[in-house]
């Protein structure tokens, strides 16, 4: 393997480079105490990637199992227990826990432990995630066709 081609061409380097401090509030907050931070997104990063932070409160919550057919996803646990369905099995990953699930892996996760849990999501490129986290929350409020639609639009094929 070796390095991509040159992205940047300039003789000096650039001051671009972006903070977001550890008490930036969350840009998606979720009933049950559970919460989105939008920490690099697909726009800001040229493509190349999306990380977010996800936490999750003490209730039962999180998607089944799944694919994508154009991005890949990572998991980084940060805090407490998250179960993540592998394609073979449930893991219960811990802190310092880390999964990657190439496009086209089947994958799941879900907190199940009664406590609070956080992790970071990387999705590589940078696909425009944020769509698809907020719609989650009127989705039941749409029609069959409609939810089909934001699937397929959002990269996400049940199993």
């Amino acid at each position: 393997m070796t390095y991509p081609p040159p992205r940047y061409t300039g003789d000096r380097g650039e001051t671009t480079a972006t903070f977001r401090p550890a008490g930036h509030p969350p840009e998606l907050v979720h009933t049950g105490g559970g919460s989105a931070g939008y920490l690099a997104t697909g726009a800001t990063t040229n493509g190349q990637f999306g990380l977010y932070r996800w936490e999750m409160g003490p209730q039962p919550s999180g998607p089944a199992p799944h694919f994508h057919r154009s991005i890949s996803e990572s998991f980084f646990i940060l805090a407490g227990t998250v179960r993540i369905y592998d394609g073979r099995r449930w893991i219960d990953a811990e802190p310092g826990d880390f999964v990657h699930v190439p496009e086209g892996g089947v994958h799941a996760f879900r907190n199940e432990s009664g406590e609070p849990a956080s992790m970071l999501l990387h999705f590589a490129p940078g696909a425009p995630r944020e769509g698809y986290f907020e719609g989650l929350r009127d989705l039941s409020d749409r029609s069959e066709e409609e939810r089909a639609e934001f699937f397929l639009r959002h990269d996400t094929f049940w199993v």
